[in-house]
């Protein structure tokens, strides 16, 4: 089964173009906790059906945080000190792609989106849109909208849960299958949002229709601990599932 959705063939390039996004960090609050790993792919789209067409470019990179990362955290994700050391983000390439895109997508983007804006500003005047809250998920018939459960229920097996690009990429396959309606999950997506078109949302906004800091959590961990999880790891579980 593929992992990943195709790169983009030279003549849908007039397509617009979306970037989603997913970061895994120290913990749940952007004015305190870090990013340790960031992950973009932007995804070319028919706005009047939603259709995903493919990849047009994505980026992963680790970061060191310049302090610990919590073992609680690294539960989650895998990512340890060791494997952030010196890392830094490709900056320069990052900035690039958040330019092309005309909005972005995240699964709970009200997690994702302050910690993006910490690093890269800019990102705060374009629209995000969620993935997470955009998608009727429980009226369809789904226990979870948590990215991993959804997963899993799709049959879509990421090589690593919770990695920035690996994360990334499964969401958007999941995003581009068709549902119990006969339509494309991101089509849902675009209907709780808008579809906004060329400089309409290049022009960005401060503020998403319909997303807020306190948007909703996703429903639980799904499963993942055998032990009983400290406060702290169920709450982030609770914020990313």
């Amino acid at each position: 089964m593929a992992t990943s959705l195709p790169r983009v063939r030279r003549s849908l390039n007039a397509l617009p173009v979306a970037g989603f996004i997913d970061v895994e960090t120290t913990g749940l609050n952007p004015a305190r906790d870090e990013v340790v790993e960031f992950a973009i792919a932007l995804f070319a789209f028919r706005p009047d059906s939603g259709e995903i067409m493919g990849i047009v470019g994505k980026y992963a990179g680790l970061r060191d945080p310049g302090r610990p990362i919590p073992k609680d955290a690294s539960a989650i994700h895998g990512i340890r000190d060791a494997d952030v050391r010196g890392k830094r983000l490709d900056e320069r390439r990052i900035r690039a792609l958040l330019e092309r895109a005309e909005f972005f997508v995240a699964h709970n983007a009200s997690f994702d989106r302050p910690f993006v804006e910490r690093l890269f500003p800019e990102a705060g005047a374009k629209p995000w849109y969620c993935s997470m809250n955009g998608v009727p998920w429980k009226e369809l018939g789904f226990a979870s909208r948590g990215l991993q459960n959804l997963l899993r229920d799709h049959g879509i097996r990421p090589q690593r849960a919770h990695r920035g690009l690996d994360d990334v990429e499964a969401a958007l396959l999941l995003l581009a299958r068709t549902g119990s309606e006969g339509k494309q999950y991101f089509q849902y997506v675009l209907e709780r949002y808008g579809a906004p078109c060329g400089a309409t949302h290049r022009s960005g906004a401060a503020e998403t229709p319909g997303l807020s800091a306190t948007a909703a959590p996703g429903s639980g961990s799904g499963g993942r601990a055998a032990r009983p999880l400290s406060s702290w790891l169920t709450r982030l579980l609770d914020r990313r599932e």
